[in-house]
């Protein structure tokens, strides 16, 4: 009735006023998803003058400040005094440029996980000498270890037959961690991968 009594929604209603778009908030998730572009197109050539590749850039809201979690790696892995001396380099370029913002940031520098998907021809580069699981089209699910990996494909060691996938063939591969496995000549690293 116009100009009768209002009264309070019942618990459960919604409010008008509940029901307007939100203004974006700054650090809210849709500007932080914009911002890991930008923040990606500075740290990037520090990363790649480090002789290191940018595998993640991942920004995140924890309470006033912002969480950015950068993972990087390169052939010869990443040790700690790797990431250590990165992260200094990336602090610095990140605070000579207005990208992050107004707001307080902690930097997160690490390195792929063993649990990192083989996606790329890099990824299988860097997994040579390791067992794996992956989806082949024409094999289905296979284990097996990666004796080689170029440009165009991988060959696996499966159950002693050497056979070769090209990478359009294979999906995502995932490795698989072995105890007490001693390395072997296939291309163990410095660092025991």
């Amino acid at each position: 009735m116009p100009g009768g009594q209002r009264h309070a929604p019942k618990p459960g209603q919604a409010r008008p006023s509940q029901t307007r778009p939100r203004p974006a908030v700054p650090g809210g998730s849709q500007e932080i998803g914009r911002d890991e572009g930008r923040i990606a197109d500075v740290i990037g050539p520090v990363i790649a003058a480090a002789g290191m590749d940018l595998e993640s850039v991942r920004v995140s809201a924890a309470g006033r400040r912002r969480l950015l979690r950068v993972v990087v790696d390169s052939d010869r892995g990443v040790s700690l005094d790797d990431a250590a001396a990165i992260s200094r380099k990336l602090s610095a370029a990140l605070d000579a440029t207005p990208v992050m913002g107004d707001f307080p940031y902690t930097l997160e520098v690490s390195s792929p996980g063993v649990d990192r998907p083989l996606t790329d021809p890099r990824h299988w580069r860097r997994a040579v000498g390791r067992l794996v699981q992956v989806t082949a089209a024409d094999a289905g699910s296979i284990s097996g270890r990666v004796l080689a990996a170029d440009a165009d494909g991988v060959t696996l060691d499966v159950a002693g037959d050497h056979r070769r996938f090209g990478y359009a063939a294979l999906g995502a591969g995932a490795i698989q961690v072995e105890f007490g496995h001693p390395q072997t000549e296939l291309g163990a690293t410095g660092d025991g991968h």
